[in-house]
């Protein structure tokens, strides 16, 4: 099969960049970029994190932060007249966004314009909400394509507003998904609005992540994630005192930081753990690698938020199966695509301590188990989450534009 690939340059469109949970965007930019990919980067929002990841520095595409806030009226109609000259074919683009959000267009406008002046001629945003709005309005505008990946939250969390779904899965070229279930989910409910959507996992530079067989003395769980209601890290510390109740006195660390800390630092308290279950807050990832060298055992106890928000596929649990430690995770979404119970780590119903506790109890006491699990789970990594060939099969989608007559031209 053969792509056109000449395009000169791919426009990453991203809300916020960087963000220290979205470890998965810098490794598919990297890998875009050592194969030679030229990319240029547009933030919509300012950055709001103090931590970033360690590998961020390597990223070679300049960032350019597209303002959201026009001061003045004036200033919001210098950006429109702005148009009739660098983007004269725009107009008729104009009279199908009558009802689009006059941020998101103000902002499309600017970011059309650095697409013409940077020679861009494809954007892909990450998560199908204003990214992906701003991204589909900014093609429209330049007459460009214009991809998107859709993750969990943007699928299924009931946003107040009107996120245009079926409109974005409808005239983007490709969409991607990461996991089967979200395929599912998406051709179930827009019928044939997805009925080209792909799957592509999301993937780690396997390079970084050497793996190394269980270690059989290790005794401690680890747990890594933002302090949030889909993690699931409530469940984790019920099972933990219920692991105490039985004569299990094991120790878990939570690395990680977000809105439900203190929550969380009351429910240990209240279970009597301030010895055995620590919050760390956010750490760099060379010592989260080291962390998870060194655990027993990496849990993610994902459940389905009271919002609908629900993980896809967490990075964390990859990295952790690459570099050998055995995992324990939850029926959510498209995780026992990746965590394949009782073969490459073990799955539990979500929102179940107990059903946990005792997992995590199978795995802590047999290094025999700790040692099946983690090599299948290497094996699984290396087949289908190497960041190098799954981001070599996105940029084909990007080049291949069979199908581009069918976007719509009916209506924003």
């Amino acid at each position: 099969m053969s792509f056109n690939t000449t395009m000169t340059k791919v426009g990453y469109v991203l809300k916020r960049y960087p963000r220290f949970s979205e470890t998965f965007i810098v490794n598919e930019i990297l890998a875009h970029e050592a194969a030679g990919q030229e990319l240029e980067i547009f933030a919509l929002r300012p950055v709001e994190e103090t931590h970033f990841q360690d590998r961020l520095g390597q990223v070679r595409a300049g960032v350019t932060r597209i303002p959201d806030k026009q001061k003045t009226a004036e200033a919001l109609w210098q950006i429109i007249a702005s148009v009739q000259d660098r983007l004269p074919d725009a107009w008729d683009a104009f009279g199908k966004m009558h009802r689009e959000n006059g941020r998101d267009v103000a902002q499309a406008i600017l970011l059309a314009l650095e697409c013409r002046a940077r020679g861009v001629d494809h954007l892909h945003a990450h998560f199908g909400t204003v990214a992906t709005t701003v991204a589909r309005l900014a093609a429209k505008l330049a007459g460009i394509n214009y991809s998107f990946t859709a993750h969990a939250k943007d699928i299924y969390f009931d946003y107040d507003e009107n996120l245009n779904l079926a409109a974005k899965l409808r005239d983007a070229r490709p969409v991607v998904t990461v996991s089967d279930f979200n395929v599912a989910y998406l051709r179930d409910r827009f019928g044939n609005d997805a009925s080209h959507v792909v799957r592509l996992y999301n993937g780690l530079d396997l390079a970084l992540f050497e793996y190394r067989a269980p270690q059989p003395a290790a005794t401690d769980s680890l747990a890594v994630g933002r302090l949030i209601e889909k993690k699931g890290f409530n469940i984790l510390i019920e099972a933990v005192r219920l692991l105490h109740e039985n004569g299990h006195p094991v120790r878990c660390r939570i690395i990680g930081g977000g809105d439900d800390r203190s929550h969380l630092a009351a429910q240990i308290r209240a279970s009597g753990l301030e010895d055995f279950v620590e919050l760390l807050g956010p750490r760099p990832q060379s010592d989260v690698v080291a962390m998870m060298r060194m655990a027993a055992v990496l849990a993610c106890p994902c459940v389905t938020g009271r919002d609908g928000n629900r993980d896809g596929l967490p990075t964390v649990l990859l990295e952790a199966m690459a570099l050998g430690t055995p995992v324990i995770s939850t029926d959510v979404t498209g995780i026992p695509e990746l965590v394949q119970d009782g073969k490459t780590g073990l799955c539990v119903p979500e929102g179940d301590p107990e059903g946990l506790a005792e997992g995590l109890a199978r795995l802590l006491a047999s290094h025999e188990l700790r040692q099946k699990l983690a090599a299948a789970a290497r094996t699984a990594i290396e087949r289908d989450f190497d960041i190098t060939g799954n981001a070599a099969v996105l940029r084909s989608l990007f080049f291949d534009t069979r199908g581009t007559e069918a976007r719509s031209s009916e209506g924003m």
